[in-house]
């Protein structure tokens, strides 16, 4: 006899209700995010180190397609909110799916490897890939954030729905951010073929110029390991095959970025992340109304200069992009330094994710408590409790430059737990928080503009992930770093892998600073707030709602 399907449990509404099924399916939703987005931290080492594209160019570059990216949220916000479209998977999942496909061909488009190509076409190449990627991400992503309020109106649930977000996002940022490096980083080891199959090696990972080893003779003592005595300037004796090959500049073993693989990487996790954004679309339940917040006066279209007004006064909103765009300064901005201080300093390039492992880590050990401590304290409380550890984290930091060699690498890791930490309380709540502020926008105006606000806060943090990076290269190019993307990361000099520890450092503290500002200072919903906020909007939408005859 066949076995009878158990009926789901079904809400007021007669939707399924609100379990595990919608948080997991949430979760995996945002780890197809982060299966492209984690690859970001990869662009400019893959161009910078590989391409070898000019610092001034590229930090021109990462502005134009940036900004664009920028502009182009809110528009897309818009365009979602204006349609009134029916479609059979519904209106939000039509256009995460339509992203996530776009997410597969961008992904794999932006790193295209033709190092040897003239730079005028590299910077095409840069562009135009990355405007798709671009784009996709925003097609699948302002959707998929703004959803978070129509799967669930409960508080408790959304927060369960920001955590579970936090999980994906984190374990969707493990394999590009922490395993990718270990893929395509090579140390380099003495070849059986002696000096001259060494420098061949090493020479290639230069392909993307015409470099030759006379370009090198003004750099002290680097021909000596490769032509001279074939001495390795380190352990003061001859080299022998299998031996690690160091830099007579640095100190730091010699490591090659292997960029043709990136490409695969990125194309293999456009697939992964496309199966993720499936199996959301298939289980998570939408129960609010996908066309609620068209409910501007006649039906009219959205203003976005009104909108943004509108958003500058929603004071938890600007506290939430502040706290964001501080957050990215770290992902984003820091990341790009951080590869490149590992390579030419520590000569760790290829572990340089598991260190950043370090980071998340606290996050995870925060999530089992993260509900019950919002719901104890509050979502604001709790994290400006973590961004006062981010604070001691970033101190810490900015003290690991002035340290001895030989315990830098420690005190840089007990800094990134501490910077973790805070990083993790506000992560876990960070959508949640921005769930609050779009109510709170409703509360305030009478007016609910979810994928608008939603947009305009994606706006902000594409600035920050745009003009950080941007920036950040531009600054390594100059005499204050003095990185020379002609000889990648096996000719840098010893002060400019020292002013890469500082810059590393700098940038943590900013965002630090800024996640503290962002949630401690500026967010002003605590929880008092919150259920006054509530209880009102509860009592305002059921005298709104129609009346059944």
């Amino acid at each position: 006899m066949k076995k009878e399907k158990k009926a789901p449990l079904l809400d007021a509404n007669g939707k399924r209700k609100f379990g595990m099924r919608d948080k997991l399916a949430y979760a995996a939703g945002d780890l197809g995010c982060n299966m492209s987005f984690g690859l970001k931290s990869t662009v400019q080492t893959f161009w910078l180190v590989y391409m070898m594209m000019e610092t001034g160019l590229f930090s021109i570059l990462l502005l134009i397609v940036q900004a664009w990216d920028a502009i182009n949220d809110p528009l897309i916000g818009s365009l979602i909110d204006s349609d009134k479209r029916k479609y059979k998977m519904g209106k939000y999942k039509t256009y995460i799916f339509i992203g996530a496909l776009g997410l597969l061909v961008g992904g794999a488009a932006v790193f295209l490897p033709f190092p040897k190509a003239d730079m005028v076409i590299k910077a095409i190449l840069f562009v135009i890939g990355y405007i798709i990627w671009d784009a996709a991400y925003t097609m699948a992503n302002v959707p998929y954030g703004t959803m978070l309020n129509i799967v669930t109106e409960d508080a408790g649930e959304r927060t369960q729905l920001s955590v579970f977000r936090s999980i994906g996002g984190a374990i969707g940022n493990i394999l590009p951010s922490v395993i990718l490096p270990m893929l395509i980083w090579e140390k380099v080891t003495y070849p059986e073929g002696g000096a001259q199959t060494l420098w061949n090696k090493l020479s290639d990972s230069l392909q993307g110029t015409a470099i030759k080893l006379a370009d090198l003779t003004h750099v002290p003592n680097i021909p000596n390991i490769f032509f001279d005595e074939n001495k390795n300037d380190i352990a003061g004796q001859m080299y022998e095959v299998g031996d690690k090959v160091y830099s007579p500049l640095t100190g730091a073993q010699f490591e090659i970025l292997h960029g043709d693989k990136v490409f695969w990487a990125a194309l293999i996790m456009g697939v992964l992340g496309l199966a993720c954004f499936l199996f959301m679309i298939k289980n998570i339940t939408i129960r609010g109304n996908e066309y609620a917040q068209l409910n501007n006066e006649g039906g009219s279209k959205v203003n976005l200069i009104k909108s943004f007004g509108t958003f500058m006064k929603n004071r938890p909103a600007v506290g939430c992009t502040i706290a964001a765009m501080g957050m990215f300064i770290g992902m984003q901005s820091a990341t790009t330094a951080n590869t490149i201080m590992f390579a030419t300093h520590f000569g760790q390039a290829s572990l340089s994710g598991l260190v950043m492992m370090v980071g998340f880590l606290p996050m995870f050990i925060f999530m089992p408590f993260a509900t019950k401590l919002v719901k104890k304290y509050g979502k604001k409380e709790v994290a400006s409790i973590g961004s006062i550890a981010g604070l001691v984290g970033a101190a810490i930091l900015l003290i690991f430059p002035l340290c001895p060699k030989s315990i830098q690498l420690i005190v840089y890791m007990i800094g990134l737990v501490f910077f973790g930490l805070g990083l993790g309380f506000y992560n876990c709540v960070s959508w949640a928080m921005m769930g609050d502020a779009i109510d709170y926008q409703e509360w305030k105006s009478g007016k609910r503009e979810e994928s608008v606000v939603y947009a305009l806060h994606s706006f902000f943090r594409k600035l920050a992930q745009g003009v950080g990076p941007a920036a950040v290269i531009a600054i390594m190019g100059t005499s204050l770093i003095g990185y020379k993307e002609a000889l990648g990361t096996i000719g840098q000099s010893a002060s400019t892998a020292q002013n890469m520890c500082w810059l590393v450092a700098i940038l943590y503290a900013i965002s630090a600073i800024s996640q503290f500002v962002g949630v401690a200072i500026v967010y002003n919903i605590d929880k008092k707030t919150l259920n006054k906020m509530s209880e009102e909007l509860a009592a305002r939408r059921a005298v709104d709602a129609p009346v059944e005859e």
